[in-house]
């Protein structure tokens, strides 16, 4: 068996060291050793790698070295009652569970809205828009997939109502269809169980490790958005049968999450039997149901819910309330999640599986913090804390990294303006000046961007530690021209087009006419000038890959005037003319920095974003940068060449 990391003094276990772990765990043991030989040496760990072959085309069925076809196995995640249960959560637990056992997982969401992506949807109705590595504006449920996994997924990785339509509207036009009268059934079904086939064996890449090529995936596990019931569920509903039906009952399971609410002290099961008897008039039938409530799932309830349900007691599952979401998946261990489903598809467990020794290390660690610190989070889209769900979660994991307790501040960014209410305004200024920390996050639009302006001017005349995020970082420029340079009429071109003094400028590639898909998005590479700057130390190397999404840019026209009145520019794209990190030195204030890129979409809880761990290490008192290789050590160093330029 492997064994787990031991504790260091730095807590119960690095969480470096525990990432590590997990790769080297899922590495060493095959997921499918189909001969006697291989269970036995799979059991006894020892197991070695596989050698390196080359990746089929994605659709094409994989074949072991016996010459039989590999099937994949999937599980679906489906929501029943109402939507906001947690399937997310959920759907990640359970990966977290199969990766444990050695395998390697995928993860696909299916939205049924007609929406082609996320990117034009308001966070105050879906919550913020996440980015990938290759540019997808997707749901913000995928984050919580790489987060919880540490892996790297893409845009296909999310199904929508409006990409399907899409892509059978314009074969159609092509004439693929050959005349037939195009139908929801068999049309739509079919592109979306080929769809999801095809995503299915792709590759999963690291989500930290920039040099891994990527791993054919085992196990699929699909969350299906919305509830069973809804019209614009139906067509996601019959591919997924028809897909079970296609490649075997044994290679899909069906988790259904339902909700159990609580009525004078008693745990009503009615809601969900009426929930499963819906998934059943769609013609599924449910392996498992995760039961949402209040407090853990009673005996009697399970006995009703498997008489009524058909589903065996073992597989009715309480997921209650925990203080903390990553104690999810011990929720689940501890119910034998893992166990139910590698048996129902067949799928070889090794003894002491899951594995997720880190995990549970991480919430010891969670539930053992005692110092609190306070970071004012000043934002335009407060009302709704999904609006900055990956922030929020960067925040934590860097604070977690630091030893501390997170407390969040929530500043509306216009209660900062002179034209909020006085009283407004004082509690606004009251919480900047009690917090540890300030950061400005990304947004659109003029609101609130003079309320985001001061809280820049706060925290670098207070010496506040502060970091700001795409917007977060052009208000401060814009802060420094103004009030330090004496530029009055400085603004950016997004909120006034004629303004005198632009020191923010749309993007020339950028696109006027069109909203969706056509800002600067994805994974791009930021070039540090100097070693010695905060940014370098932070991330130990001389670039930054990080994920953007943005369309105006700082004016490089303007860049040497700013440098001049004390704004370092010690970051730029690979071209050396547009800005992407800012920094005041480390001897003028104790953490000013702020980025063009999104540095909270990559960070994971056991590998914390490198300018999160700043903030939150300035915040809280401590070495901002880190010169040892110790748990916090947030990212692979890039490897240098002779001349300083990175040779990756």
């Amino acid at each position: 068996t492997c064994s787990p990391p031991r504790s260091s003094r730095y807590g119960p276990v690095p969480l470096a060291s525990a990432a590590a772990f997990v790769t080297k765990t899922t590495q060493r043991i095959s997921p499918r050793a189909d001969s006697d030989k291989n269970m036995k040496r799979a059991a006894s760990g020892n197991v070695e790698p596989s050698p390196a072959k080359e990746t089929a085309p994605p659709g094409t069925p994989r074949t072991e070295s016996s010459g039989a076809v590999s099937k994949m196995k999937y599980v679906v995640v489906s929501g029943g009652i109402m939507s906001g249960l947690g399937k997310g959560i959920t759907a990640s637990s359970i990966a977290v569970l199969l990766q444990g056992c050695g395998w390697k997982v995928s993860m696909i969401k299916i939205d049924p809205y007609l929406n082609v992506d996320a990117g034009t949807m308001s966070p105050f109705e879906h919550g913020e828009t996440f980015v990938l590595d290759d540019g997808g504006e997707t749901d913000l449920d995928l984050g919580n997939y790489e987060r919880f996994l540490d892996i790297s997924l893409c845009a296909d990785n999310n199904i929508t109502t409006g990409k399907v339509y899409q892509q059978v509207i314009e074969k159609e036009r092509k004439g693929e269809y050959l005349g037939k009268t195009v139908q929801v059934v068999p049309h739509i079904t079919t592109a979306i169980s080929d769809w999801i086939e095809r995503v299915a064996c792709r590759p999963v890449k690291s989500g930290t490790n920039p040099e891994d090529d990527g791993t054919e995936p085992d196990v699929c596990v699909i969350e299906l958005g919305g509830t069973v019931g809804d019209i614009e569920s139906m067509p996601f509903i019959e591919a997924l049968r028809q897909l079970q039906y296609k490649i075997g009952i044994d290679n899909l399971f069906l988790v259904q999450v339902t909700l159990v609410p609580t009525m004078s002290d008693e745990q009503k099961t009615k809601p969900t039997q009426h929930a499963v008897k819906e998934l059943r008039s769609a013609g599924f039938a449910p392996n498992m149901i995760c039961c949402r409530c209040d407090t853990e799932l009673g005996d009697e309830q399970r006995r009703k819910l498997g008489m009524f349900c058909q589903v065996g007691t073992e597989s009715i599952i309480s997921v209650h309330n925990v203080s903390e979401i990553y104690k999810v998946p011990l929720l689940l261990k501890a119910q034998n999640v893992a166990e139910i489903i590698a048996n129902k598809l067949k799928m070889y467990l090794p003894k002491g599986m899951p594995n997720i020794t880190p995990w549970e290390q991480l919430c010891h660690r969670i539930d053992n913090l005692s110092e609190s610190v306070q970071i004012a989070l000043v934002g335009k889209y407060t009302s709704g804390t999904d609006a900055y769900l990956s922030v929020t979660k960067a925040l934590q994991h860097a604070a977690i990294s630091a030893n501390r307790k997170l407390e969040i501040v929530w500043v509306c960014a216009e209660d900062l303006e002179e034209s909020a209410a006085k009283d407004v305004h004082k509690i606004a200024m009251d919480q900047l000046k009690k917090c540890h920390g300030i950061l400005v996050p990304g947004g659109f639009g003029d609101r609130g961007v003079i309320g985001k302006v001061r809280a820049c001017r706060f925290a670098r005349e207070e010496k506040k530690p502060f970091l700001g995020i795409c917007l977060g970082m052009q208000c401060a420029v814009i802060e420094m021209a103004r009030n330090v340079l004496g530029w009055s009429d400085a603004n950016s071109e997004e909120f006034n087009k004629t303004c005198k003094k632009p020191v923010v400028i749309f993007m020339p590639e950028g696109s006027k006419t069109h909203m969706g898909g056509t800002m600067r998005l994805g994974t791009r590479r930021t070039m540090l000038k100097s070693d010695d700057c905060i940014t370098a130390k932070l991330y130990k190397g001389s670039n930054v890959d990080e994920r953007h999404r943005h369309r105006y840019e700082v004016n490089p026209k303007d860049v040497e005037a700013l440098e001049k009145a004390g704004l370092s520019f010690v970051g730029m794209d690979e071209t050396g003319q547009r800005m992407e990190i800012v920094e005041l030195g480390d001897k003028t204030h104790p953490y000013y920095v702020a980025a063009q890129f999104h540095p909270e979409f990559k960070s994971r809880v056991m590998c914390p974003a490198p300018l999160f761990v700043g903030l939150l290490r300035a915040a809280s008192g401590q070495q901002v940068a880190d010169e040892g290789g110790g748990p916090q050590s947030p990212r692979k160093k890039a490897k240098r060449s002779a001349t300083g330029a990175s040779s990756t």
